[in-house]
Parts: C-alpha cells; structure tokens; sequence
C-alpha cells in the first residue's frame, strides 16, 4: 500500500513553499519520524517527516519546484522498510514539522542532542557527532552544525610564510573578454516575501515619516545605575529596547489610532499591544512578536527580545511567532545607522525606527553641552493617521525616554 506525503499546513497566511532539499533519496527506508524533505517558505524553513514507515517510492516534486499546502511530495510504500533497509538501532527522535522551541533531550548512548537530518549527515560526512557545537535551541545540533564541520580548515600557513611584497601603485586593470562574469541568484521565499510586502506597503498605504530627537542621558544613567542589581534579580542585562517598548505602549494609549489597521472602509482599533521587533537573521528580517507587551515587566521584555534573537540566529522561530502585531519597532542603530525612513509592516500603520546613540553638541538652558544622542523617526499610514497626531506620539516617546521614572512609575 502506498501512503502520499503532502505539504503540511504551513500557519496563517502561508500557503506556498519551495523544496529546497529532498534528504531521502527514492529506495530508501524510512521510518516514522524520519526527515523526508526540507520546504522553504516565506516565514521559516521546516522539515517534513514520515508518518508511517516504509520505503520512500517515488519523489512527486523535486528540489526548487513551489508547492501549495495539500500538494502531493512524495509517496511511501508501506511496510516494506524490513525488505528493503538493513537492521538498525532505533531510530533518533522525530524532528518536529515545525521548528522546536524545545526538544526532548536525548539519551547517553545517541550523543548529542541532534536532528534526524543532523545524524545523518554526519554519516555521510563521516563526522564525529561529539564533537560539533550545536546552533540550535538548547544546543541541538541541525544538519548545517555537520556541514560546517565537516568543510575543511583553510590552509593559511604557507601564505603567511611569504614575505609581503613591497608597495607599488596597482597597474591599471586590464579588461579581458570574458573576465567580467555575472551571477543569477534565484531569490528565496522570505526574500520574495519581503520584496512583495515592501513595494505593496508603498503602493497602498499614505505613508510618511516623522523625525524627533531623543536625550539619552538620563536613560543611560538609570541603567548604569541598576544594570548589576537587574541582571543578579532577573538573570538577564537591561536593554534600551525594553524602554522604548515601554514608551511605544504608554504613547499608543494616547494615540490609539496608531495602533490599527484599514480594513475597508473601517478602522479597526486595538485594545492590546502585540508589538513587533525587527531582527536581522541570516535570510532576511523577520518580526517575531511580543504578545500583550502592556501585561510584561522589563525583565519579561528584555527575556523575549533576547529569545527571538537567539532563536533567529539559529533559525528556529516558529511561524506562532511571527504572526500577527499591531506596532513594530526596529533598531537599525545596532548596525551604525544613524538616520533613516522605516518602511510600513502592513496592515500596521505605524513603525518606530531607533538609530545609533552618538554623542553631540546640543544647546540646553543657554549652554552649548555633549550629550548621547538618538534620532527617532516614525512612519505612519496619512489614511487614518494624521500629522498632528504622528508628532506628538513620537513627542510622548521622547518624554518617556528622557525622563525614564515615568515609565518605572507606570509598570
């Protein structure tokens, strides 16, 4: 009897995804558990498992094809796995179809923590599974761990052995035919993704940006001040962000239409505070999302941003994180940007974008001082939101900011 392998439902919004990589082969046994194919879509990347054990018979779809949820993969052929696969030990524990936010740790006589496709390539590349560091969640190893450590180590030593040539001006380039080569790059569903999303934020929403700038003084010497006694109580450093999410919710309270969409000709306003937090990860941004930001201390704020970090970094965020958001908020500061135009995260009308702290001459009281200052810039939907009310939000953010016992009194 043969079983179909079909595309997952792959979460809200996201109907289509890409094979990147078949890690079965046709004629091979599986068993339930095993990782058939990794799909690529615009969110995350997964891993599809089998359900039932076999031999993998056919591959429907092949690696680049675009596949919709419910399409046929592949197709199994049911319980011929002991005619066809040698003898094994049992196999390791199934990776998730989504990736794990936790996974159950694994017995003393597998080694380490590791996925079912990690394993197997380390078959493959014949690399010792002990000892490679593991990216992902809790340290467990993925296929990418055994890939890295298996490339080998360059060889340096002899170039370094030879002496630097004395300095001379660079002769000038000579153009050979065919010497100037081009590269076709196929772009990956996240980055489609972000390049639709981006244009069709221009295309539909009024968007326009406001600038204001922000003091850090007192800011910087609040967390100076407690950073020691924090991180001992909360186990986690104190950040700027959780302050300026802190700021961002106190601000929408007071101008809740930034905290809404368009749907028709309705505005649909938010009563919660699910707050977006651009992050760089490896692919692309993504905006994983605190949930009800209203209800979270700082340490619970800065114990999130910390975990969608990480977890970005070792592309393990879950497509439960990404959904959703109200309001988003994004750092471009952390890479040395000093000013910019944040574009929309539809169907949000509003994006607060932070900027590098640099020290400055300002005017204050008649005295011209050196202060650690921030831009801020706030793009926003003209639709529903007006100029007047875009000022003053990024005023209120200000004030909060520069006089950050404000927000202490408020939490």
């Amino acid at each position: 009897m043969a079983a179909q392998v079909v595309v997952p439902q792959l979460g809200e919004s996201v109907v289509e995804a890409r094979v990147a990589r078949w890690l079965k082969k046709e004629g091979d046994a599986v068993a339930v558990g095993d990782a058939l194919v990794e799909l690529e879509t615009e969110k995350i990347d997964l891993e599809v498992n089998a359900d039932q054990a076999g031999v993998l018979a056919k591959i429907v779809r092949q690696e680049g094809e675009d596949v919709k949820v419910g399409e046929q993969l592949a197709l199994i052929e049911v319980g011929a796995a002991a005619a066809s696969a040698p003898a094994a030990a049992t196999p390791a524990p199934p990776e998730a179809v989504t990736p794990p936010v936790a996974a159950a740790p694994a017995g003393a006589a597998d080694g380490p923590r590791a996925t079912p496709a990690a394993r197997k390539a380390a078959e493959v590349h014949q690399v010792d599974m002990a000892q490679v560091q593991g990216s992902g969640d809790a340290g467990r190893v993925m296929r990418r761990d055994v890939e890295a450590a298996a490339k080998p180590a360059p060889v340096a030593a002899a170039a370094a052995a030879k002496p630097a040539p004395a300095p001379v001006a660079p002769p000038r380039p000579a153009i050979v035919p065919g010497s100037r080569t081009e590269e076709r790059v196929r772009m990956s569903k996240r980055r489609l993704t972000i390049a639709r999303n981006l244009v069709e934020a221009q295309r539909t929403a009024a968007m326009l940006t406001t600038f204001n700038e922000v003091d850090m003084t007192e800011l910087m010497a609040l967390r100076e001040r407690r950073k020691e006694q924090f991180a001992k109580r909360h186990g986690v450093g104190i950040g700027i962000a959780s302050f300026f999410v802190k700021a961002a919710v106190a601000a929408l309270k007071a101008f809740p239409r930034l905290n809404a969409e368009i749907q028709g000709e309705e505005m649909v306003l938010k009563h919660y505070y699910d707050v977006g937090i651009a992050v760089g990860a490896e692919q692309g941004l993504v905006v994983p999302v605190i949930r009800s930001a209203e209800q979270l201390s700082f340490a619970g704020i800065e114990l999130a941003i910390r975990d969608f970090a990480a977890r970005a970094k070792s592309n393990t965020l879950t497509l439960e994180d990404l959904k959703g958001g109200s309001f988003t908020i994004t750092n471009g500061g952390v890479f040395g940007s000093l000013l910019s135009t944040p574009i929309l995260n539809p169907p949000q009308v509003g994006i607060l974008g932070l900027h590098k702290i640099e020290d400055r001459p300002v005017a204050i009281k008649g005295q011209v001082v050196v202060r650690p200052m921030m831009y801020l810039a706030l793009s926003y939907d003209h639709r529903i939101v007006d100029g007047l009310e875009a000022v003053q939000f990024l005023v209120k953010v200000k004030e909060y900011i520069e006089d950050p016992g404000h927000l202490l009194l408020e939490s």
